[in-house]
């Protein structure tokens, strides 16, 4: 018989929330304040689980030691958290999921590398501050995903054993991070995955391609 679940823990862009669309306006602000062509939005999404720091290379080739990315970079984190909500929304469907998941009483959480100073009034404007359990950000732990620390805390505060838990995300790196935790762990095509044929060799324990996929994938495990 299988245990029941303890807990289920999502990476956050990408994989609960779409952030993508924000990104795109952010950074082809940018661009056209510099005189530049705006990029097709598929271009930027991509990249977008990686956060500021791709966004600074694919739209300006720019690497951290480069000269202006230090600038840059800083200009695109200061622009985005000026109006971080504007288009950002739960994937479709998303919601149900954790309506199932509140209505059996199974703690949610999010266990992200986006920095607290970002996730926490990204949270307060989608209005899941009171839902979630748990929210783990870089600013909590030593170690980033992939090390497991970040799941191993979320599932201390909830009282969760890691093995009958669950966590969700859309990079290699959310996959490693679940693995290492000894946690069940769920890869969704339906995120930003730069080459979308490798996700087959990450090794997830479940690969789901829409969130109709995941929300059966949490009712029938």
């Amino acid at each position: 018989m299988k245990h029941p679940v303890s807990t289920v823990l999502f990476d956050l862009d990408g994989t609960l929330i779409d952030t993508a669309p924000d990104f795109i306006r952010c950074l082809n602000q940018m661009r056209t304040d510099l005189g530049m062509a705006a990029l097709p939005a598929e271009q930027v999404r991509r990249s977008v689980s990686n956060g500021a720091r791709a966004m600074v290379e694919v739209g300006f080739g720019l690497l951290p030691g480069d000269p202006d990315y230090e600038s840059r970079h800083a200009q695109f984190l200061d622009l985005y958290e000026q109006n971080l909500a504007a288009e950002t929304r739960l994937f479709p469907g998303i919601e149900r999921a954790l309506e199932w998941l509140e209505a059996q009483a199974i703690p949610w959480g999010i266990v992200t590398n986006k920095p607290e100073r970002f996730t926490t009034p990204l949270l307060a404007a989608l209005q899941l501050s009171e839902r979630c359990a748990a929210v783990i950000c870089p600013d909590h732990v030593e170690h980033r995903k992939p090390h497991p620390e970040s799941l191993l805390l979320a599932c201390k505060q909830l009282g969760a054993n890691p093995a009958d838990g669950i966590y969700v995300g859309d990079h290699l790196r959310d996959i490693e991070a679940g693995r290492n935790a000894g946690m069940t762990t769920v890869a969704v095509r339906y995120g930003y995955i730069e080459n979308p044929e490798d996700i087959d060799l990450w090794q997830a324990d479940h690969t789901v391609e829409t969130v109709s996929e995941l929300v059966k994938l949490l009712q029938y495990r």
